[in-house]
């Protein structure tokens, strides 16, 4: 088998191209009645070509799939590295003391600084400031937990806190009460906010929050789908 191989390899290289693929061509001299077909006169020749042939087309075949699966990778690549540009979620907690310590009440409202952080995917959120500075504009849901401890039943409970977006409240939860020596309240929100918007939690006038460890108060935000 190799040594047929090798002959028409050897007949391919030595021969003359007198011919094309549907029949010979005329070189100015007559042609006879078999040289219209070269399979009819050299079938070992007319195997290799073929053989050639085959292998050529197998060539173009692969290469044209090869640069297609090219294509959808680059495609698939781009589409990665958007969804992973557009990760962003934090979620924060008020202090990982081991002790109950609260903050407030203050005469004037003031921006809650959460320092413990659980995640901070994206960096948006700064510690320094309590502010989220949102990266991407879309949907987001935020949540925000507050609770206090009024100290002993009979005094002033007021766990309160104003969720705000560009320094507009948007929600406000809230339980002002001289029943409960503890509680707390949640909300859950979802917005289309545009890149660039600052997202804070505000503590009211008259309002104090308490926390340590069991992080009773947290505040949390991310992204479910980019409008870009």
């Amino acid at each position: 088998m190799r040594a047929i191989v090798l002959l028409c390899l050897l007949e391919v290289a030595l021969a003359k191209p007198d011919f094309t693929w549907g029949g010979n061509t005329d070189n100015g001299g007559g042609a006879g009645p078999n040289e219209g077909n070269v399979c009819v006169t050299d079938q070992a020749t007319c195997g290799c070509c073929l053989m050639q042939q085959q292998i050529h087309r197998m060539k173009e075949f692969f290469n044209m799939s090869l640069s297609e699966l090219e294509k959808e990778l680059m495609k698939t690549k781009t589409v990665l590295n958007n969804v992973r540009a557009s990760r962003s979620a934090f979620s924060v907690a008020l202090s990982n003391d081991d002790t109950l310590k609260c903050i407030g009440p203050f005469r004037d409202d003031r921006i809650i600084m959460y320092k413990h952080v659980f995640i901070n995917l994206g960096g948006g959120y700064n510690v320094n400031t309590g502010i989220f500075t949102v990266p991407r504009s879309g949907v987001y849901s935020l949540a925000l937990t507050v609770y206090s401890d009024a100290g002993s039943p009979g005094n002033t409970l007021a766990a309160c806190g104003s969720l705000m977006v560009n320094n507009k409240v948007v929600a406000g939860p809230s339980e002002k009460n001289m029943q409960d020596q503890e509680d707390s309240a949640t909300i859950v929100v979802a917005l289309h906010l545009k890149a660039g918007d600052k997202v804070a939690v505000n503590l009211p006038i008259g309002c104090f929050l308490c926390d340590n460890s069991s992080h009773y108060n947290t505040f949390t935000g991310f992204l479910l789908y980019s409008t870009d």
